[in-house]
């Protein structure tokens, strides 16, 4: 490949789409874990109160799926899980 194709390539590339050699695996988990660190380590120096940084996004790994966004509670479940939890459901 020329050098402009390899750009070309670099900057549509999905590296998600393709396969990946075991050296690859660790390294992405290796970074997955540093940046997991290095949020932990921001919390933890974060007063209470302050807002908190966004957990870091593993990277994607080939045939992964895209993470779905967490579902948030509407108040009429929250307060029908509340009393599940205390007993007051039948």
């Amino acid at each position: 490949m020329s050098d402009e194709e390899v750009a070309e390539q670099a900057e549509k590339g999905e590296p998600e789409k393709g396969r990946w050699s075991q050296v690859e695996q660790l390294l992405a988990t290796v970074a997955d874990r540093v940046a997991r660190l290095e949020y932990v380590l921001i919390c933890v120096n974060t007063e209470h109160k302050s807002k908190r940084p966004q957990a870091p996004e593993p990277i994607r790994r080939p045939g992964a799926k895209p993470a779905r966004a967490k579902q948030k509670l509407t108040d009429d479940q929250a307060n029908t899980l509340f009393r599940i939890i205390n007993g007051s459901a039948a």
